[in-house]
């Protein structure tokens, strides 16, 4: 049964007073305003992020291009024979993970959707409390605008990688990208885990406590499972990285060891003593692989919805998707490790993470599976959200299979630190839940600003991004197994690797390609906001609430009361059924011709549900 609402004796209701252009766009209460400002937010760092990829694959691939036509930008990190400085070099490397990990595919991904859907898709007028959804918005912003001065600082931003492993990243003498950039860094990061952690908490609470009338757990949308299992994730791992940031700051500016022992820097011994970098390592990839799935699995509920939508199917196989997310966000925390397999672990202990990690590969492999059949024999219909869908399948899929391999420790020592798994994370986790984000927003564009995007340009877009992701990372799988390794500057003086230099460049122009297809969407995001085709109240004829409100929506999403819920989500192509979609909010009663016997008898509880007490107030 649906739980009621928590906001009984709060002061705003439906009726509030008119807002200024401050309060209701800026420092707005209204989840869907700050789901914009988190897409929004997103985008521009995925802008930025994209750009310096291409920077970095610039230099990967002509060492003795002149680029002199970049130092209006870069300015003194291009030197005067107009070559791209190699430790700056380090921290465009550094800062591109930071962005595209944090800022894009946590905060972007999860922060958008989260916040529009959870609401809408069970029934609630806002988030538990808009205030708290506002502040963790502002922190974001906040651990944004520290991140990106650090890009401005005389000696450069955070140049030891985005994984920050110590001693370079607790040195500020270690390289120039160790100094006051590493300091804003760690400041950025541990601001942008309160907003995390924050936001996570409101998810959690709205999901158990707002749902509307007869909206069950059993009846939520894989949509709000999904968000459900990544706030869990990220309250439980994101404190492990503050307290990681934290230990790191004391040991750069308070003299503490926590990460550092033995030390020389020009023959001269430092007095840290006693501590372990391998320490940071566990600390990290605590909060680091769990971070995998905080990305993937938002990816994941996105992808259900617009695949069993488009295929006007049911989702294949419901309570296995639930429980292969439970069994992911349970193995997540307990196969950290297989990140550390070339540190000198006990082989018995790395056997233990090397079975848990395969064991992980089951519930994923039950997605997979479970999406396939979902498409198979459906009436598809590939508007570029269900595109953008199959391609973040074909991702996960391609890219698990490489994980099998690195997840043996035999193989991964092998492969460790080389672009194999550059490949393979940018294909199972980067390009995977960038195309659900995608897919989002071109699936709920319409509720976001009453519009729909143009479909040829998403087509185009999905179609040069598809090919251009193929064309760039499957070839580093192969350069990989030849040994290139990751973060060098530059390989012209290794003659081994001179035979793949030309497979280098077709990796570099296919990421440029890539990168700027990425403003073919830009350009559509930001027309069809103000120009694009007006769209009707539920374009894609789907279930979920959402859909049961005005095109214009107002703070607290339903004018009159909020619908009843009676049926689960993906009714689609009933047979007997008159429409090939069942909205939630349709009653058995009302449905006779396609009811299942099961179905029939929920029809005398029907009066049970209606008949539920629920305030209606919007929580402050």
């Amino acid at each position: 049964m649906a739980a009621h609402s928590i906001a009984e004796g709060h002061g705003h209701h439906e009726e509030h007073h008119e807002q200024g252009f401050f309060s209701k766009y800026i420092f707005s209460l209204d989840h869907k305003t700050i789901a914009k400002q988190y897409l929004i937010s997103g985008i521009i760092w995925a802008i930025i992020g994209g750009l310096m990829s291409v920077i970095f694959r610039l230099q990967l691939a002509f060492p003795d291009m002149d680029m002199s036509f970049l130092k209006p930008i870069l300015g003194h990190w291009i030197n005067e024979s107009g070559k791209l400085d190699n430790n700056f070099y380090l921290a465009l490397v550094t800062m591109h993970g930071t962005i595209m990990v944090f800022f894009v595919l946590t905060a972007g991904l999860s922060g958008t959707f989260s916040n529009l859907l959870i609401p809408l898709q069970v029934g609630a007028r806002d988030m538990a409390s808009g205030f708290m959804n506002m502040i963790s918005y502002w922190l974001f912003f906040l651990a944004g605008v520290i991140m990106f001065v650090s890009l401005f600082l005389p000696h450069g931003p955070a140049g030891g990688g985005w994984v920050i492993y110590p001693p370079l990243s607790a040195l500020e003498e270690a390289n120039p990208g160790s100094g006051a950039g590493m300091t804003l860094w760690l400041v950025a990061m541990a601001i942008f885990i309160a907003s995390s952690l924050l936001g996570s908490i409101n998810y959690v609470t709205t999901i158990l406590n707002l749902r509307t009338k007869g909206m069950s757990m059993d009846k939520l949308p894989l949509t709000i499972w999904s968000f459900l299992f990544t706030a869990i994730l990220g309250i439980l791992s994101f404190p492990v990285l503050f307290s990681a940031a934290l230990l790191l700051i004391f040991d750069r500016s308070f003299g503490t060891s926590f990460f550092l022992s033995d030390i020389y820097i020009q023959g001269q011994a430092l007095p840290n003593q006693g501590g372990s970098p391998i320490l940071f390592q566990h600390l990290f990839w605590f909060l680091g692989h769990p971070e995998v799935y905080i990305v993937i699995l938002p990816a994941f509920g996105i992808a259900s919805e617009v695949i069993s939508t488009n295929s006007r199917k049911p989702i294949f196989g419901y309570k296995a998707m639930i429980l292969s997310m439970l069994g992911i966000m349970f193995l997540a925390f307990i196969v950290w490790a297989h990140h550390m397999f070339v540190t000198g672990m006990n082989p018995f202990l790395g056997s233990i993470f090397m079975l848990l990690t395969l064991i992980i590969a089951v519930p994923s492999a039950v997605k997979g599976f479970n999406y396939i059949t979902t498409l198979w024999r459906g009436n598809l219909i590939f508007t570029p959200a269900m595109l953008f869908s199959i391609g973040m399948v074909s991702f996960f899929v391609s890219g698990g299979l490489t994980g099998i391999i690195l997840g043996n420790a035999a193989l991964d020592i092998q492969l460790h630190d080389t672009y194999f798994v550059v490949a393979h994370f940018h294909l199972v986790m980067g390009s995977s839940a960038f195309f659900a984000m995608i897919a989002g927003v071109y699936h709920w564009f319409p509720k976001m600003y009453g519009r729909l995007m143009n479909p040829t340009l998403g087509y185009i877009h999905f179609w040069l991004s598809f090919i251009g992701v193929y064309l760039v990372f499957i070839p580093m799988h192969y350069i990989g197994i030849a040994g290139f390794p990751r973060r060098y500057y530059q390989w012209s003086g290794f003659k081994v690797f001179d035979t793949f230099h030309d497979l280098n460049i077709v990796i570099t122009i296919a990421a440029i390609v890539t990168v700027f297809a990425q403003f073919i969407f830009v350009y559509n995001f930001f027309y069809s906001m103000f120009k694009g085709k007006k769209s009707s109240q539920n374009p894609w004829k789907s279930n979920t609430l959402e859909w049961t409100t005005p095109v214009e929506v107002g703070h607290g999403n339903w004018p009159g009361e909020i619908p009843t819920v009676y049926r689960w989500p993906y009714d689609y192509s009933k047979p007997g059924a008159a429409d090939d979609f069942i909205p939630q909010t349709v009653p058995f009663s009302a449905t006779p011709e396609s009811n299942t016997p099961e179905e029939n008898e929920l029809i005398a509880r029907e009066k049970e549900i209606e008949n539920i007490k629920y305030d209606h107030s919007i929580p402050d």
